[in-house]
């Protein structure tokens, strides 16, 4: 016999073997069966808290633009948690948190800032930006966090919308976010864990002081002034702004949030256009809306993110569902910048 069909004799006999093995052996089929159906389980999702398929994706972090002309905002809904924040004098920018889900484009994206990227480091997240600040440049050329930048792919994984005007105009899609991983040899499988904590289904809230309509005012600046109205029906609270609500222009349904944390820090102009600097580590006061209610809390800084914590520093439990985080000066502070009604 020759080689060739000696070879070719073992492969049809190991291959008849398998079979048979496959077929006489009842003990095996069902534990996969089992597993896949593990690997199916619903657990807490790290951001939010809600029972969902987990999703391995490393948290991706994106500065939106929170302009006028740049609303309403694409992808925000599924943000599992949104951050606002001065960017310079009294505008305000948003960092959309995206891990439990990621919608198929996101925007207007712009500019980074020193305390963004301190906050994409905090979570570890891939993050997403359009332009930067001098001090931002250094850090992100640094490869502080990784990150992918529209200034260096305008017009390629960034698309300009025809619809709006530069600099409210540039949007990521999710497959260009792909794209952008694979480019930087950055893995997109998440490997931190999260600082949160969330009450259980049937876990009784903290009681507060019953508000269910407040407003913030960002350093007099109308057009960035928002208010949050507590919706019953639906136990969410929902955000307008300028007199509108806040929308998603991919659902044109209002953002649902479920918990709001507004946190004093100290911040400084840094130069001409009135940047800032914020410090994220010294810690201090918050609140926390949750349920229709306010409680007055602290706050502390943990693995360089900014977290809500109890008197005893116990981390403040969150409920289940989106996070809305306004990041206010301490001057004026939280009495001359949030009014409970």
């Amino acid at each position: 016999m020759t080689k060739r069909k000696i070879v070719a004799t073992l492969a049809l006999g190991a291959a008849l073997l398998v079979t048979g093995c496959a077929n006489n052996d009842t003990e095996q089929q069902p534990t996969k069966k089992v597993t896949q159906k593990v690997q199916q389980k619903e657990a807490q999702t790290p951001f939010t808290g809600e029972m969902k398929q987990i999703s391995s994706m490393r948290p991706i972090l994106a500065t939106i633009n929170n302009q006028v002309e740049a609303r309403p905002q694409t992808g925000l809904a599924s943000a599992d948690m949104i951050y606002e924040m001065l960017a310079e004098g009294n505008t305000t920018r948003l960092l959309a948190l995206f891990q439990s889900e990621m919608p198929t484009e996101v925007g207007p994206i712009r500019s980074a800032r020193k305390y963004f990227i301190d906050i994409a480091k905090g979570y570890d997240a891939f993050y997403i930006a359009h332009g930067y600040s001098p001090e931002a440049k250094q850090l992100l050329g640094a490869n502080v966090v990784d990150n992918i930048n529209g200034m260096d792919h305008d017009g390629t994984l960034f698309r300009r919308s025809s619809e709006r005007v530069a600099p409210h105009n540039s949007y990521i899609s999710e497959a260009s976010i792909t794209e952008a991983a694979d480019l930087t040899n950055t893995s997109l499988e998440m490997s931190t864990t999260s600082p949160y904590r969330f009450y259980k289904k049937d876990e009784a809230i903290k009681e507060g002081i019953s508000v269910e309509n407040f407003a913030l005012n960002f350093n007099g600046g109308v057009p960035f002034n928002s208010s949050f109205t507590y919706n019953h029906e639906d136990s969410n609270y929902i955000r307008s702004s300028n007199g509108y609500d806040t929308t998603d222009l991919l659902t044109n349904k209002p953002v649902e949030i479920h918990n709001i944390i507004i946190i004093e820090a100290p911040h400084q102009s840094i130069d001409e256009k009135d940047r800032q600097a914020i410090d994220l580590l010294i810690g201090g006061n918050a609140r926390i809306y949750q349920n229709g209610e306010m409680r007055e809390v602290k706050w502390q800084s943990k693995g360089g993110l900014p977290i809500p914590v109890e008197e005893n520093g116990d981390v403040v439990k969150l409920v289940p569902g989106k996070t809305w985080i306004d990041i206010i000066p301490t001057v004026p502070g939280m009495t001359n910048t949030v009014t409970n009604y």
